[in-house]
């Protein structure tokens, strides 16, 4: 046989009798040509030089295979998209306009049944890992309770994909979101940022939202950077979606070597703020304007027709007031047009992804996974009535240098000095507005499900995947739908398989946490996943198992167990708990077994009050900074706080709890406020009338009936009332003088009390 065109012969291998085989030095994919004539020669099935020939040919194809393996195993994508719906794209039933991932699903495989962890912390830590979020420390938010599932900092006893895999030769890059450490700020450890986690190439946020135009912790390697003084990255216009894009791009264009890549891209959109490009906007004038019942209802049909939920899944109730009686319906079309022009502009980014891989020929063998890190979000960023000035002086404009970091997550002002503003008379896109889409959308985004981010019925936790590559998913599976259940603990394990790379059991003397997921490849072939275990989810108390067509949930650390049977019923909407006692007796058994081992117990969310400091009086110090357990038990309880300052200045006076729960008392620009957060929602009481220069001693009273008092010695300073008391015991402990770690209010992270506090004292009444 002769060799092939374009192969000379100083690239030839090696030659066995009966056997030819030609493998260029650099090409992709080694040829075997096998002479089968003196095989047919022989004799007798026992003849030697049959058996020398078998055993040639097998030695040679086993180290053919070895040989084209290391040069043929696939690039891997991940692609993530940021609070968005199970419904919000294209192919998944959306209006909104996403044809580049639908062209990925047109020619690849739908899962229908892939989930995620229910928030996006802990979603990271899972995808990254391989493991539970728990068990990777990030089983919340980057808050540490001294909890082992509960630390806010990715693990030394997990390891990322990246850390995997580029021992198997491969390259690592990372462009977009990391958020699986506290660890933001300049001089701060770090040990847990991409480049000390196995990736080569950074470019991103290492906090998890912000502004699209001026993003908070913006870094480049392990150098934090303004994208305003960035040399390396200069468009037109910056807009963070675009940018964490055009560095994919960058990371796929410059890629050297003949051995293949891993890429995550992370992204933020469509998470709150509603930020979007007016070109974008513009496309969606109109598009909205018969309100969430008549979307919801036209997703609902797509879906039936598209063969993507079985017409026995009945839509489930909406979860938000009639669109006739919506009070602002001029302000709720325009969050939904920017929410729909966030997910398109990721869409168009992802075009240039693709384009870059067709033009090194790199698409039919890069496997690209597309999926989102929760469900939609329901929570109320922003909207309050009225407009809310995040500073002061909002006629007057205070321009930001170019070199200035921007380290807030709401900023105070843009970056040409513009005030950040909120409130629902403010009509949302722009650079100087701060909202989130709101519950009725959200109820739309998870179509046809229930509930959001936050919890693990099926609207908080399924994700959209769509995997995509030519080379390893079956021809005849292309544009089909997978129904296999599936979870992020399988993304590690699929990578590991591709890859042929090895995962560890212990890494200088430290033992790893095994792989809790299974490889997703069989399915690429029309086979059945091997899966043993159940599949398992823990978040603030909510907590679900699913085995089979069965799943187990339950809302609230406090909540009845819930059981459905998700091939009838993916809805949720006819729970068989008593109908089925024992099956859920024992699912429910299996996730307490399994709550433990994996570090999702002992929780932070409801522990007996004898786990709590039973003190009713606190004095502290004006750096005091107290862990969960000896903060004060303030879970359904009036208190009051009196602050004594030695010199004015504005910041967090004190502050215990984070971002699901707690309570704080600040000073800004000479106003007290004190706020709660509720489940997520904050609720805040601002004074009437501003301090005085004197004033030495501020109080805060909150009384059983949620009324709050506000004062400066003998002096009322307003009234106000919130809907209720701090319901359960915050997880994140008390500061004085600071909010670290998760914030309670909508304010940059830790909010430093810029002035001189003598001392706090705190009375449980």
């Amino acid at each position: 046989m002769e060799a092939r065109a374009g192969i000379e012969p100083a690239n030839r291998g090696f030659a066995v009798p009966g056997l030819t085989t030609w493998l260029p030095r650099r090409s992709p994919k080694p040829f075997l040509s096998i002479d089968f004539a003196p095989l047919e020669q022989a004799k007798s099935p026992f003849d030697p030089l049959l058996i020398m020939k078998i055993k040639s040919l097998l030695c040679l194809l086993l180290f053919s295979s070895i040989l084209a393996s290391g040069q043929t195993r696939p690039n891997v994508i991940i692609v993530m998209a940021d609070d968005m719906g199970w419904s919000d794209i294209g192919c998944y039933g959306s209006e909104i306009e996403t044809p580049n991932i639908d062209r990925l699903a047109q020619n690849g495989l739908r899962f229908t049944q892939f989930y995620n962890t229910g928030r996006c912390c802990p979603t990271r830590a899972s995808l990254l890992t391989g493991t539970y979020p728990h068990q990777a420390g990030i089983g919340h938010m980057m808050n540490d309770t001294g909890l082992p599932g509960y630390k806010g900092d990715l693990g030394s006893d997990v390891r990322t994909i990246a850390e995997v895999l580029k021992p198997a030769k491969y390259s690592t890059y990372l462009s977009g979101k990391w958020h699986v450490t506290p660890k933001i700020h300049p001089g701060s450890s770090q040990h847990n940022w991409p480049r000390q986690r196995g990736f080569d190439r950074f470019y991103g946020t290492i906090h998890g939202a912000g502004s699209f135009f001026d993003p908070n912790s913006l870094t480049r390697q392990n150098t934090l950077i303004s994208p305003y003084a960035d040399k390396e990255y200069e468009p037109e216009v910056f807009y963070y979606t675009d940018a964490i894009n055009d560095h994919a791009t960058r990371f796929i264009n410059e890629h050297k070597g003949e051995d293949p890549f891993f890429l995550y891209v992370a992204h933020t959109a469509p998470h709150w703020p509603m930020h979007a490009l007016p070109e974008d906007i513009e496309k969606y004038k109109g598009k909205y304007d018969d309100g969430w019942e008549a979307i919801r209802a036209a997703r609902y049909q797509r879906q039936l027709d598209l063969g993507l939920i079985d017409p026995k899944w009945k839509l489930s109730d909406r979860d938000a007031e009639a669109w006739k009686d919506a009070k602002n319906k001029e302000w709720e079309i325009r969050l939904m047009e920017v929410y729909a022009a966030m997910v398109d502009r990721l869409d168009q980014g992802l075009g240039k992804v693709i384009g870059a891989l067709e033009k090194r020929k790199m698409l039919d063998n890069t496997l690209i996974m597309f999926i989102a890190d929760n469900g939609g979000c329901a929570e109320g960023m922003g909207r309050r009535e009225g407009i809310q000035y995040k500073d002061s002086d909002p006629d007057i404009l205070r321009p930001m240098k170019a070199t200035d970091l921007q380290m807030d997550m709401i900023p105070k002002r843009t970056r040409d000095g513009v005030v950040m503003k909120q409130g629902t008379e403010v009509m949302t896109g722009g650079a100087d507005t701060y909202h989130g889409y709101g519950k009725a959308w959200a109820n739309v985004s998870n179509t046809p499900f229930r509930e959001y981010k936050h919890w693990v019925h099926e609207g908080g936790i399924s994700t959209p995947l769509v995997a995509h590559w030519p080379k390893g998913i079956a021809s005849k599976l292309r544009g089909k739908f997978e129904h296999q259940p599936s979870h992020l603990i399988d993304l590690m394990a699929t990578c590991v398989d591709l890859a042929n790379a090895q995962y560890p059991k212990e890494v200088k003397g430290q033992k790893i946490v095994p792989l809790q997921g299974v490889s997703l490849k069989p399915a690429f072939s029309g086979k059945n996943l091997r899966r043993e275990n159940p599949i398992y989810w823990e978040h603030e108390g909510n907590r679900a198992i699913r085995i089979g067509k069965w799943k187990l949930v339950a809302k609230g650390a406090n909540g009845a167990w819930e059981l459905y049977d998700l091939d009838a019923d993916r809805s949720e909407l006819n729970n068989l708990a008593k109908v089925q006692e024992d099956l859920a007796k024992e699912m429910a058994d299996k996730w307490e077994a399994w709550a433990i081992e994996a570090k999702a117990k002992p929780w932070p969310w409801n522990r007996r009050k004898t786990s709590f400091s039973k003190k009713r009086i606190f004095n502290l110090a004006p750096d005091a900074n107290l862990p969960m357990g000896d903060a004060p038990m303030i879970a359904k309880k009036a208190f009051e706080v009196e602050v004594q300052i030695e010199k004015q200045g504005s910041g967090i006076l004190v502050a215990q709890g984070g971002d699901a729960h707690g309570w704080g008392f600040s000073i800004e620009d000479g106003i007290s406020k004190f706020f709660v957060c509720l489940n997520g929602n904050v609720e805040t009481v601002t004074a009437e009338e501003k301090l005085e220069a004197n004033d030495s001693k501020i109080f805060a009273k909150l009384h059983s009936s949620g009324q709050v008092k506000l004062h400066a010695g003998k002096r009322i300073l307003g009234n106000g009332k919130v809907s209720s008391l701090v319901r359960e015991m915050p997880v994140d402990g008390l500061q004085v003088g600071r909010d670290e770690a998760g914030t309670v209010g909508e304010y940059k992270d830790e909010f430093a009390f810029d002035g001189k506090i003598k001392r706090v004292r705190i009375k449980i009444n």
